[in-house]
């Protein structure tokens, strides 16, 4: 028979009415309060340093990419071959080298300068068109994405001028690309950038091989290359959008002749108001910053003036030193 060893039974006490054990962690935390413990100088230093807490982040993030690309090199590599010092970055960057045959050519900023140089020059319709994310999301509603999708993925879209769901902002923005002169689209593969670009030009019928594309962020290039300031020059400027009136002072300051001011610009369902408005003014190129309106009345205001009209884009907000946000 095994005999029951007595246990010792742990002091008792009460404390209002209540009986408590006065074990080992009450007995700590009693003590705690009543005598903190300092903080050691060494602690306080090591959570101060927090580029290096961000290192280990940055260390666990670069790892996560190298092992993910280890992945999909190791799912491609044929089992009869090993290939001696071969990094996943060489892998893809020679397999890009073998698609660029399928690669869609991108105006660059020369080019870009010399189209609307020329079209200002022989006087004839000429009209930038740039794609963001807003501009996609608007084109995707009951095409690809749900309104509900839209309405989560693009909260911004009311400040950029939509009010999901709006179908007829949607249709006249692919009217607006079938049409357009050049093209500006995104370079980031985030899933609402380039990805949907190609989605929503199949969704809409639009062939994108029949577009002449560059860089949605072209009109930050020719701004920083100078050659805005030298297309400029010497041409009457219209200059539309919620910023106008302080990028105008700007031009103003540079020696650009602005013909005139269209100011606010109140979304979509201001774009017929805000054309026919423009219409009356005589100029050689209009800046038009004013959300995804900017689009059709780009489009819209070349082909009744056969003017150049530039969609400028938060670049206004840069120049007339405006805090802004590019999403591209």
């Amino acid at each position: 028979m095994v005999q029951r060893v007595p246990q010792k039974k742990e002091k008792q006490r009460t404390v209002q009415g209540r009986r408590r054990t006065n074990t080992l962690k009450r007995r700590y935390f009693k003590k705690s309060r009543l005598k903190p413990k300092p903080i050691k100088r060494s602690v306080v230093k090591q959570q101060l340093q927090f580029p290096e807490n961000q290192g280990s982040y940055e260390q666990g993030y670069q790892e996560g990419v190298v092992a993910a690309g280890e992945l999909l090199l190791a799912d491609h590599i044929p089992n009869d071959v090993i290939i001696p010092d071969l990094s996943a970055s060489e892998a893809v960057a020679a397999g890009v080298q073998v698609l660029r045959k399928r690669g869609i050519p991108l105006l660059d900023p020369a080019s870009v300068y010399e189209e609307l140089n020329s079209a200002l020059r022989e006087k004839r319709p000429y009209a930038f068109i740039r794609l963001g994310d807003g501009e996609l999301l608007t084109l995707a509603q009951d095409k690809l994405l749900t309104y509900e999708e839209v309405k989560r993925a693009g909260a911004f879209l009311p400040y950029s001028g939509v009010n999901v769901p709006d179908l007829a902002a949607r249709d006249e923005l692919a009217s607006s690309i079938r049409v357009a002169s050049l093209v500006g689209v995104p370079m980031s593969r985030h899933p609402h950038f380039q990805p949907l670009f190609f989605a929503a030009l199949r969704a809409h019928g639009i062939d994108h091989q029949a577009l002449k594309l560059t860089t949605s962020t072209m009109n930050y290039s020719l701004y920083e290359l100078g050659l805005l300031m030298q297309l400029l020059k010497d041409r009457k400027t219209l200059v539309i959008g919620n910023v106008a009136e302080q990028l105008k002072q700007v031009l103003v300051e540079k020696g650009v002749e602005v013909a005139g001011v269209i100011t606010p610009v109140r979304g979509y369902s201001d774009v017929g108001r805000v054309v026919a408005e423009a219409a009356a003014y005589e100029f050689d190129i209009a800046l038009v910053a004013a959300g995804i309106a900017a689009i059709p009345i780009a489009v819209h205001l070349a082909g009744i003036r056969g003017k150049v009209t530039f969609d400028f884009g938060h670049l206004a907000n840069r120049m007339a030193g405006l805090e802004h946000f590019e999403r591209v």
